[in-house]
């Protein structure tokens, strides 16, 4: 039996960690929240509960081998908890990095550090109560701009037309770099907020790109963009009070506005063309038009990035892996250092922290186990280093200052919280700081031990 260290417990290393585990070897889980799951528990939309359920199953069930151990809490970092130089230390046979793309892509604009702007990798964690951000002051007010149109995107516009409590939503604008056939929902995405659609702007805001789009022989009748992206088009609905949603397409954000309480209060758009290119995808080019629409907030949607503060080599596009020549067609698991041009041995990525943003849970689970193939055949030839215990690394942990959360804690804390959702007839609850977790788990063990 060797030892493999698995640093994140989303999809991707969780289903690793499983591939490993049923191949005879330890896995010990780090993960930087309490709780299991990563973009699965805390990415996924609130109300999406069936799905959250099956998941939660699915990754109880890797937790329930007994050569998997967890610690929750314990943040691998340069700043955090346990460093890189301290897992290899640790002397394990290989380590697998499954910890996603933690940075986003700033929108580097004048302004951007006003009082409402607000990135939507963080804002979800916030709805989803991701500790600290569920604590954090993710306000929104009456006119909300959101930059980009993925599915990303379409779950924050339902939050704050639907089912947002505190919600004083009247306009939630989107802001599209491009036209409306490069939308990058999916249709059963934004049928959750197609009923907000002002239909009369839309048909304003086509008349208004009409031409720029028909010169990349894109047709804007309702017909066909009905059929292509926006199937609210085909549809009618009951005319009745409600906020709305409308589109300020082929517009780039160029500044930010703040008032005199430091809140962002007009955003200053680039109006832009559309360029077709020789495959027939489009570009975006700015023109020197500009527009200034009056919101008081801002969630951005553009795209995650690596945090190099982990400490693996970087590369142009993240973290850096194993160059593979381009006619093998295959992905590169196992990191690598650009400034050696060497591996690093029994060091290997999967998941979003091998490629940031790329597809959801299933792609994620899917490449963690394409991974965990990779790990299992460098183990072959490595030679048997020893199996640490769960207790000395506990106790190692703990000298360090770490207050990690086990196996164990983690079937305390949910009962825990289903006695909670019981009680407030919830269909689920979860806790959204830590030190509350921390305090319920705690407190619960000390009962136990007294019985």
């Amino acid at each position: 039996m060797k030892t493999v260290f698995v640093v994140g417990a989303g999809p991707a290393g969780l289903f690793a960690a499983q591939k490993i585990a049923l191949s005879g070897h330890q896995v010990f889980l780090f993960n930087r929240d309490i709780k299991p799951g990563g973009l699965a528990e805390y990415g996924i939309y609130p109300l999406k509960d069936k799905m959250k359920f099956g998941l939660r199953k699915q990754f109880a069930k890797v937790l329930g081998l007994p050569n998997v151990q967890y610690f929750g809490h314990v943040k691998v970092g340069e700043q955090g908890d346990l460093t890189l130089a301290d897992l290899r230390a640790m002397q394990p046979s290989a380590m697998v990095f499954a910890c996603g793309a933690q940075g986003y892509n700033a929108l580097g604009l004048p302004g951007e550090d006003s009082r409402g702007v607000y990135s939507a990798k963080d804002f979800v964690y916030a709805y989803n109560r991701l500790p600290p951000y569920a604590s954090m002051d993710f306000s929104t007010g009456k006119r909300i701009a959101i930059v980009g149109m993925g599915n990303v995107a379409a779950d924050i516009m339902r939050w704050l037309l639907r089912d947002d409590p505190e919600r004083q939503t009247e306009e939630v604008i989107v802001v599209a770099r491009r036209g409306p056939y490069e939308a990058k929902f999916d249709k059963k995405e934004i049928e959750h907020v197609e009923e907000y659609i002002s239909r009369d702007g839309f048909l304003r805001e086509l008349d208004r790109i009409r031409e720029t789009c028909g010169a990349c022989n894109q047709d804007l009748s309702p017909e066909k963009l009905g059929d292509a992206t926006f199937p609210f088009l085909k549809k009618s609905f009951p005319a009745e009070p409600r906020p709305k949603l409308t589109f300020r397409f082929l517009s780039s954000p160029k500044e930010i506005l703040a008032g005199p309480d430091g809140r962002i209060d007009k955003l200053v758009v680039t109006e832009n063309n559309l360029a077709l290119r020789a495959d027939g995808s489009t570009a975006a080019r700015a023109t020197d038009r500009n527009a200034v629409l009056d919101v008081d907030t801002l969630i951005f949607a553009i795209g995650d990035k690596h945090d190099p503060s982990v400490g693996l080599p970087m590369g142009p596009d993240g973290y850096a892996t194993k160059p593979v020549p381009e006619s093998m067609k295959e992905p590169a698991y196992e990191a690598w250092n650009l400034e050696t041009n060497e591996s690093l041995h029994g060091i290997f990525v999967v998941g979003w922290a091998r490629r940031a943003s790329t597809g959801l849970v299933g792609i994620a689970r899917h490449d963690g186990e394409e991974g965990a193939k990779k790990v299992l055949e460098y183990l072959q030839d490595q030679p048997d280093t020893g199996t640490p215990s769960a207790e000395n690394l506990l106790a190692a942990l703990q000298a360090k200052g770490a207050t990690p959360v086990t196996k164990q804690d983690l079937e305390i804390l949910g009962r825990i919280e289903e006695q909670q959702a019981q009680a407030r007839n919830l269909t689920s609850f979860k806790f959204s700081d830590d030190e509350t977790m921390l305090h319920a788990i705690q407190n619960e063990r000390e009962a136990l031990s007294v019985q």
